[in-house]
């Protein structure tokens, strides 16, 4: 996403629940774009050397074109949780800080790209209806009809 040009709408931690046995918070560095969300492992700490670019197996895209909704389960102590929907039926589940409003911006950024999509395609069928609408080519008077 980021190398299509988009430019990066908020940054910074979010903690993703692992899909493993002891399901464990896991802090992941969030980059939300106009086209989506990106996880990343969390930077290194600033008294340690920092390491190579980090490949890009260890970052996952979110793709908003891939995704269904997005659900506020609930606010406990300082924490809100809340499940990204994708399209095939995976949930992601996801908390922040309350003030942090990941989920508000998230679910914006989400409704946005999909009412864009749409307007896409509303204006590609009036494309096609117009086109075919027209005749084709351009009709010629012969020397007959001008007579």
């Amino acid at each position: 996403m980021l190398e299509s040009g988009c430019k990066a709408v908020k940054e910074g931690v979010l903690e993703k629940r692992s899909d493993g046995l002891l399901q464990l918070w896991k802090k992941k560095r969030c980059i939300l774009t106009e086209e989506g969300l990106l996880l990343a492992p969390p930077k290194q700490p600033p008294q340690q050397p920092p390491l190579p670019a980090e490949p890009a197996a260890k970052i996952k895209e979110l793709h908003f074109s891939n995704m269904k909704t997005v659900d506020c389960v609930e606010r406990k102590g300082k924490y809100v949780y809340f499940t990204v929907v994708m399209a095939e039926g995976k949930e992601i589940d996801f908390r922040c800080a309350q003030e942090q409003g990941w989920n508000a911006a998230i679910t914006l950024q989400m409704v946005q790209y999909k009412n864009r999509q749409a307007i896409l395609a509303v204006r590609s069928t009036r494309q096609k209806q117009q086109h075919l609408a027209q005749p084709h080519g351009p009709r010629l008077r012969t020397a007959s009809n001008s007579a």
